[in-house]
This record gives C-alpha cells, sequence and structure tokens, in this order.
C-alpha cells in the first residue's frame, strides 16, 4: 500500500531505512542510536536489521561523531549522525563550521562531504536545560552548509532521503514536540524540491510563514483567523538555507502582508533575513511592515515556564492583527 498513516518518528525511521537498503554506503551513527534505537526511537530496529558496522553507537562524544563523519564522507560513505538532543551539538560546532562546511570550497570543488546531521529541536516536551533550543540561524548563516526541517510526516519521509542524496552537508533539524504528529505518506510519490517552500494553507488577506514545529500553530492561528472573516494564507519554508524567496514573495505578492514565525529569539533569527529580503523584493506590494513573531532573547526557561517563552496562538493572532491594522 502506497500511502500510510505514520507519525514524523515513524516517518524517518522508514526513510532511514530505505536509504541503508538502497545504498550500503549509507552509515548511522550516534550516542544511543543502535542497541536502544535513540532517545525518541527513530533509529528503532535498525542496528538489529542492517548490523553494528552501519548503524554504529558511538562514545559521549559529539566532535568525534561529526570528525568521524567527516573523514568517513571523504572515503566514499554517507554518514548520517545524530545528535541527541539540539543544546548538544555545540562541542561538534567546530568540526561543522571549519571543516564539514568548508571542505568543499577549500578543495575547489574536488571533495565533496555528503553528510547529513540529525538535530531533534526546539522546545515544547517539558525537558531540562540544553534539550529545547532552536538553533538553526546559527547554521543558516554558515556559507556551505544546508538547513532543512520538516513539519509533517511526509516531509519527513521523503526531506531525510532527499538530505542524504545530496552531496553537500546538510543540518536536519526534526521538530522534536512533533515526534507524533501524524499524517498521510505516500511512499511511491514525487516529492517536493528538498528546499522548496509550501503552501500549506490558501489565503487572500495574509501570509504567515513558518517551518518546522511552528507550522501547526500557525495553520491553527488561520484556522481561528477564518471565524472572525480573515483570510490567513500559510507557507511552510522547509528550508531556512537557502530559503525559496521566490515562493514565499509569490504568496506576499497575493496577500500583500506577512508574518514570520518561528520559535528561536526574534532578535537576529531567520525571521530577520526573511523581513529584510521580503522587504526589498515586495516594497511595492506591502500594505505593513513584515512582522516577527518568536522566543523572547533570553535563555530557554525551565519547563514549567516554557508556556510563556513558546510563541502560540495567542501572540500568532495578534500579529496578525496589528498587520491588517495597518
Amino acid at each position: 500500500m502506497a500511502v500510510e498513516k505514520m507519525s514524523i518518528a515513524k516517518a524517518l525511521n522508514e526513510s532511514l531505512r530505505k536509504a541503508l537498503e538502497t545504498d550500503p554506503k549509507v552509515l548511522i551513527m550516534g550516542e544511543d542510536v543502535g542497541k536502544l534505537g535513540g532517545v525518541f526511537r527513530i533509529t528503532d530496529g535498525l542496528q538489529k536489521d542492517f548490523g553494528e558496522e552501519r548503524v554504529i553507537d558511538t562514545p559521549l562524544a559529539e566532535s568525534g561523531i561529526v570528525g568521524t563523519a567527516i573523514g568517513l564522507a571523504l572515503r566514499g560513505y554517507r554518514p548520517v549522525v545524530e545528535i541527541q538532543f539540539d543544546g548538544f551539538v555545540f562541542p561538534a560546532y567546530d568540526q561543522i563550521v571549519t571543516q564539514l562546511a568548508k571542505m568543499h570550497a577549500r578543495a575547489l570543488g574536488k571533495i565533496k562531504l555528503p553528510v547529513v546531521v540529525r538535530i531533534p529541536y526546539a522546545g515544547g516536551i517539558g525537558a531540562v536545560e540544553h534539550h529545547s533550543e532552536s538553533p538553526e540561524a546559527l547554521f543558516a548563516h554558515v556559507p556551505g552548509l544546508k538547513v532543512v526541517s520538516p513539519s509533517n510526516a511526509s516531509d519527513a519521509y521523503w526531506m531525510l532521503q532527499q538530505a542524504i542524496l545530496s552531496d553537500d552537508p546538510v543540518i536536519f533539524f526534526e521538530p522534536k514536540r512533533r515526534y507524533w504528529d501524524k499524517a498521510d505518506v505516500d511512499v511511491e510519490a514525487i516529492p517536493d524540491a528538498l528546499h522548496a517552500s509550501r503552501v500549506a494553507r490558501e489565503g487572500a488577506d495574509i501570509t504567515l510563514a513558518a517551518y518546522g514545529p511552528m507550522v501547526k500553530v500557525c495553520l491553527e492561528a488561520a484556522a481561528a483567523a477564518a471565524e472572525e472573516g480573515k483570510s490567513v494564507e500559510v507557507v511552510d519554508l522547509r528550508s531556512m538555507s537557502p530559503i525559496d524567496f521566490d515562493g514565499l514573495q509569490a504568496s506576499v505578492e497575493k496577500t500583500r502582508r506577512l508574518v514570520v514565525v518561528h520559535e528561536a529569539p526574534v532578535f537576529l533569527g531567520t525571521g530577520a533575513e526573511i523581513a529584510a529580503r521580503i522587504t526589498e523584493r515586495c516594497f511595492y506590494h506591502l500594505e505593513a511592515p513584515v512582522l516577527r513573531v518568536g522566543g523572547f532573547h533570553a535563555p530557554y526557561p525551565p519547563a514549567r515556564l516554557e508556556d510563556e517563552y513558546l510563541p502560540g496562538l495567542d501572540r500568532v493572532l495578534d500579529a496578525v492583527d496589528r498587520s491588517l491594522a495597518y
């Protein structure tokens, strides 16, 4: 049966299984990815079926995990490494930024590093410190890296396979609080391009642009606004580097208003680049300034306070009202 309802976690697992079956050069590496199947069970059953030489339990050493993956990629492999939680990636930041992102340019195009770095990210699961961060802008700012994030099970299934097939390094952010959200996945479909945006809901009055965990919030906001007679279009950006500005521009030229929503702090976040580019591109179409909704410029709070920190329905709808009031 081509179409099956899956959670995002199940879709990622099936995508990794497909990649391992298709290409013997694909390897999976990370802390507890083998026998345990990962903290979120994304790699559950894969070591049993493909062996310890292809699904590798590593030491607790993120720099070593990524550094080893770089060496394997130089030898022709396609490593998929898991960083257990978002806040754990920083010991590997040096390897990612100074080696993984730079090697292709340093070698004048003669070397390719097809490495995928999977990172469960963002909040909403009641976790402790360093387990709920949204560092995507830090990686999107680095030339040489591709940065993507699926918001639903179908995109999770297809985008991960596309990332593994890419000859460029891809930082693959997985919205951990959406792991258990289910949707239909057509495993025989022709997927959208990895870095293309998608109109998740048609509208005429204003565009909400988001990616990863906030797409669901924007769809809920659009449904709530519709009850008040407001027609809200939701664009799932899907990719933070590169960003599909052409697709977003087409939406904004139609609605003439834009609110960008992400969980990361607003200050110098992905939304700042989007606001600047869309203002340049759509200056004579816009009827209101581009607004941004996101987290506060503060460390992620303890779990009991995360509902106050995370941008939710009320903050998105407030931005919609402010934009429409111009």
